[in-house]
């Protein structure tokens, strides 16, 4: 491979939320863990990515940036060439992070004490834009095929035929379940919305990280129709390791959803950065190669997490994604609470992994981990043993 992601990076020294050993100390009491949760990934960036930050911060000047024809440009080709979707530099929003567009969207379509159907176990953020901004959850649950989920769209129509309920946030493909959904799940949840004036957000920042032979299906393409009332998010922060430059592409093909949606944005004055704006022509302009290399680099991994699973300690049950970088860990066959699991894994394995309870308040994510394995393959394997480890120790 001409990039080499086994390379151990010592990210400890750096302003790390994942990997300060302080944080480490208080968030779990621990200071020799292996984080393993937070969705970051322990990769150095592409070498063009790397000059073209370095090349910026040469000049010495970091006044405000703008959201340049080429920065517009870069998100424009990117779309079509890796998704087929032909989009205009006019329909890009800038914002420095999906979060903020998801929000501005639930404040935008409903108001306090409507409803919000996210449909759990979810990344768990989408449950504060909803709570705290006042409004309240309408749940809708995948169903748990034998560790493959799927839509439930009976409860879906169900809630959305509540007049109360006005938007729907549509996590495309699935944090942390994995799952990229076809074009005949998306149509049909385009279907409900349509029929019930539900306004819908789609979450499409883990579309580049598809690991199965599915092709990644962008929402706004299933129909004209779906297209015209959405507001679909995305940003190369997962796929090329970014997330700290703060750079998000908010994609709304309908003027007037747009023209609102900028409104609501403009008393923030948001503008990208100068790291963000030059990373991101880097990444969709000279690192397509850096990606497909990730991407069966990333696939091992998964497959190796599945043999280690089978192997090693078959007590837990996993699913191999169909996309992004998380496993999405069953470990009910050890019959602890989520606050024994949380425990046993933080303080007896010393593995820092994201708790699925949180993912699935109305109990979906009960007896899960969420653990990302976008990491050197000898990390991987030191958290795995430790979890075996561990389960050994109480056997």
């Amino acid at each position: 491979m001409k990039y080499n992601f086994d390379e151990k990076i010592d990210r400890t020294q750096t302003i790390s939320i994942k990997w300060s050993p302080e944080r480490w100390q208080q968030m779990y009491g621990e200071s020799d863990i292996i984080p393993m949760g937070i969705a970051d990934m322990d990769f150095k960036v592409s070498p063009a990515i790397a000059r073209a930050v370095s090349k910026r911060a040469a000049h010495e000047t970091y006044g405000y940036g703008y959201p340049s024809d080429e920065y517009l440009q870069a998100c424009v080709d990117w779309q079509e060439r890796r998704n087929h979707w032909k989009i205009k530099p006019e329909w890009i929003v800038y914002t420095p992070g999906v979060n903020m567009a998801l929000v501005c969207g639930v404040e935008m379509y409903t108001e306090p004490g409507d409803s919000v159907i996210i449909q759990s176990p979810v990344y768990y953020p989408y449950y504060d834009y909803v709570l705290g901004t006042g409004r309240k959850v309408a749940f809708n649950p995948l169903l748990n095929k034998d560790g493959r989920y799927e839509m439930n769209f009976e409860e879906l129509e169900k809630l959305a035929q509540d007049p109360k309920t006005k938007f729907m946030i549509l996590c495309s493909p699935h944090n942390p379940v994995g799952r990229t959904w076809s074009k005949e799940e998306l149509k049909r949840v385009g279907q409900i919305c349509a029929d019930h004036d539900v306004m819908i957000a789609v979450d499409e920042i883990h579309s580049d990280l598809i690991l199965g032979p599915e092709a990644f299906v962008p929402y706004a393409t299933v129909s004209e129709e779906m297209a015209q009332s959405c507001i679909i998010c995305t940003s190369p922060s997962k796929s090329f390791n970014l997330a700290g430059l703060l750079v998000s592409d908010i994609i709304i093909p309908n003027d007037k959803i747009r023209e609102a949606f900028i409104k609501k944005m403009a008393p923030y004055y948001l503008w990208p950065g100068n790291f963000g704006a030059v990373a991101q022509i880097a990444a969709y302009r000279e690192s397509e190669d850096w990606l497909e290399e990730l991407l069966c680099y990333l696939r091992g991994n998964a497959k190796y997490i599945a043999d280690f699973i089978a192997q090693r300690m078959p007590e837990v049950k996993y699913h191999i994604p169909e996309s992004t970088y998380l496993a999405w860990l069953d470990f009910r066959g050890l019959g602890m609470s989520n606050d024994e699991l949380w425990n046993f894994m933080l303080h007896e394995a010393k593995v820092a992994t994201d708790h699925g309870a949180m993912f699935g308040p109305n109990g979906e994510g009960d007896g899960f981990q969420r653990l990302n394995f976008a990491c050197p393959r000898q990390q991987l394997e030191e958290a795995l043993s430790r979890i075996e480890g561990a389960i050994k120790r109480r056997s």
